[in-house]
């Protein structure tokens, strides 16, 4: 996952592609809506296919360390 890094003077640390401005969560938010991966390529050709899997995978590895908590609403 080195292709993901933060930097406290790009967009505030938010995790970005090494490299731009682009963020993870630009990334994760252009998935949700269903574009594809080669569209997202079109819109930003700087980015690599390897680019848009390890801003997936980052995601993934802060949500697996994650404990979500449910609580029954009574």
């Amino acid at each position: 996952m080195n292709r993901i890094v933060t930097d406290p003077k790009i967009l505030g640390g938010k995790p970005i592609v090494k490299g731009t401005r682009i963020s993870v969560s630009l990334i994760l938010d252009l998935l949700a809506s269903e574009m594809s991966k080669a569209d997202i390529i079109k819109d930003y050709p700087h980015l690599k296919i390897a680019d848009i899997n390890s801003a997936t995978k980052y995601a993934a590895s802060l949500i697996e360390k994650d404990r979500i908590v449910l609580h029954a609403v009574r």
